[in-house]
């Protein structure tokens, strides 16, 4: 047995024992307000991050806060440990909480919440994305330290405060930072569990394309009853368009979107359909039941492993209350892709912005706007480090699996494309987190055994 597998009861012990404290601290981070999309947060979100960095430096972290032209980053280091060296990547920034009267109680103000299968939900703004799963980790790393005075491993932190929105300083950031965050592998928590019962180690992230834009018609609102009819109205336009962007198969109608796109692995699709999942479940628990994506397709692969397409937004006219009968002079519309291994961003977005121009009348106009964009990201699946992680989280769990995700987590492209590190996705976020939504949870128990699983991680990695 390894001096750390000998300490590992005495530091799970020692978590337990102070949970209370750590839920302490992490009320107190998501009680700053560090939105990273809203200027008016500018001040909190460098709150937030020295709050961070006085946190990691009272663990004995070398920890800073690094300025960037946008929100700080945070970094640190403890070189304490031996062997493996990873870096820790979570975000501190959260989404705004817009509608703020569909929230049960204060955003910024976590409130526990006892649930009928007896569990807690800690209610709040952050509570999952990503302030209470980077705090498994933080907290993780301080058990180790009390008990132990050291890290089995060497560990690196970075904190961003943007990845709500796009992340525009880490390019920058990274190409000066480079060298100092070089690890063996990147530990990232922001994906989610496989079910309630049972952690995912993820290890296929969609890319994204971001697009906006705004069709213009007449050079004023018209009335609809002199002009309609024979005035374009660009709502239309933009609702045509929308529409010729799905083929009736559920498929995504856009020139050449599917090239380069693979059938997932046989190893890895055996291995799926032996987990469970429960389509009907998925969809029913946000009060719906019928699939929309791809119809030879399974739900899994519909959102993990197939590109897809989505609309964001929509506006033009007149939405105030009561009835205005207008031709709007001006609509508009946010869309984004979700990329798949073997898509290219830019190659999508020109393919994208050819469509919209086909469709616009001679004497109309479109202009486009860029949100960001990322490649897919594919992780190995053979690493003798995700192993060693999947047999600590069955430890703690008695279950482990290998997921992959919907979403995208661009700083995971950028770490294996710039610094040919790959990743470690694992996740104790649950589907019903109302993430980007009013009354955002993290469940307690996702609190505590991820805290506890980390723990386990950091021991295995350095046996």
């Amino acid at each position: 047995m390894t001096d750390q597998n000998a300490h590992l009861p005495t530091v799970l012990a020692h978590a337990e024992a102070n949970l209370d404290a750590s839920l302490g601290r992490l009320f107190d981070l998501v009680r700053i307000p560090s939105i990273s999309t809203d200027p008016a947060y500018k001040a909190d979100c460098l709150r937030c991050a020295e709050w961070l960095a006085a946190d990691l430096a009272g663990t004995g972290f070398d920890a800073s806060v690094r300025l960037t032209t946008g929100h700080p980053m945070v970094v640190a280091h403890d070189q304490s440990g031996e062997g493996p060296h990873v870096l820790f990547y979570g975000h501190y920034d959260v989404q705004p909480v817009d509608p703020l009267n569909l929230w049960n109680s204060d955003p910024f103000e976590p409130v526990l919440a006892p649930q009928p299968n007896g569990d807690t939900h800690i209610v709040a703004r952050g509570a999952s994305d990503d302030k209470g799963a980077l705090f498994t980790f933080l907290e993780a790393c301080r058990a180790w330290k009390d008990v132990t005075g050291k890290l089995p491993i060497r560990v690196s932190v970075l904190l961003e405060g943007e990845e709500e929105s796009g992340s525009p300083s880490l390019p920058a950031f990274m190409e000066t930072a480079a060298e100092e965050l070089k690890a063996d592998v990147v530990l990232v928590c922001d994906t989610d569990m496989w079910d309630d019962a049972t952690p995912a180690i993820t290890t296929m992230l969609r890319g994204i394309v971001k697009e906006e834009f705004w069709v213009r018609c007449a050079d004023r609102d018209l009335h609809s009853g002199i002009y309609g009819n024979a005035a374009r109205n660009p709502i239309q336009i933009v609702a045509d368009i929308i529409a010729s962007l799905r083929r009736p198969d559920g498929g995504v109608a856009l020139e050449g979107f599917y090239d380069g796109v693979k059938d997932l692995p046989p190893q890895l699709a055996e291995r799926w359909l032996k987990e469970p999942f429960d389509e009907q479940k998925f969809l029913g628990d946000i009060g719906l039941s019928i699939p929309a994506g791809e119809r030879d397709r399974t739900v899994l692969e519909q959102v993990w492993s197939r590109p897809s397409f989505d609309v964001s937004g929509i506006s033009g006219g007149y939405a105030g209350e009561g009835f205005k009968a207008v031709i709007p002079a001006e609509a508009n519309a946010k869309l984004s892709f979700r990329l798949v291994e073997g898509q290219d961003p830019d190659k999508v977005q020109q393919a994208f912005r050819a469509h919209v121009r086909a469709r616009i009348p001679a004497d109309c106009s479109v202009e486009f706007a860029n949100h960001g964009s990322s490649s897919a990201t594919v992780m190995p699946v053979d690493s003798p480090l995700l192993r060693k992680a999947l047999d600590a989280l069955k430890d703690e769990w008695g279950r482990s699996a290998i997921a992959g995700t919907g979403g995208s987590i661009p700083i995971a492209t950028v770490f294996q494309e710039r610094l040919g590190m790959d990743s470690l996705l694992v996740g104790f976020a649950r589907f019903d987190n109302r993430i980007h939504s009013p009354n955002e949870k993290y469940d307690l128990s996702s609190f505590r055994k991820g805290i506890r699983s980390w723990i386990r991680i950091l021991a295995a990695f350095a046996a």
